[in-house]
């Protein structure tokens, strides 16, 4: 992990850069696709979504969450990469969605500079490392 500033710039930036963002993607749905069979399904997206604990915690405390609830909040994460409802995401629905999600965040966050720690394989350090590159060429 690392601490960066960042703001949507660096985010939107990124998104619009097709190689460095289809790249980054295309590594992480590698990663996260353990079968080797081309798709996500539910159980191997779960759990990078159960990874990230954004539903356990709260500023940093854990909190005990109903199980009932994080099922649905998960399952309905699943339908919202998984465009043609097919029960799998494919890397093109993968592709898509992160960038939709990444530009919410952006949005989000506004133009004032945050900072944020962030994993060192994460797709905004990637963010933050092409922007740094840019910065240093």
């Amino acid at each position: 992990m690392s601490v960066e500033i960042l703001d949507c710039s660096t985010i939107v930036n990124f998104v619009e850069d097709d190689e460095a963002f289809n790249a980054s993607v295309a590594d992480l749905f590698t990663h996260l696709d353990t079968d080797k069979d081309g798709h996500l399904s539910y159980a191997e997206m779960l759990k990078e979504l159960q990874s990230l604990r954004v539903f356990e915690t709260h500023f940093g405390i854990d909190v005990k969450r109903d199980p009932d609830e994080l099922t649905r909040v998960y399952d309905s994460l699943f339908v919202q990469f998984d465009h043609d409802l097919n029960g799998r995401v494919d890397l093109e629905e993968f592709k898509e969605e992160t960038k939709q999600m990444m530009l919410a965040m952006a949005n989000g966050m506004g133009f004032l500079p945050i900072q944020m720690v962030l994993e060192e394989d994460s797709l905004l350090k990637k963010a933050v490392e092409r922007e740094l590159t840019k910065v240093a060429a």
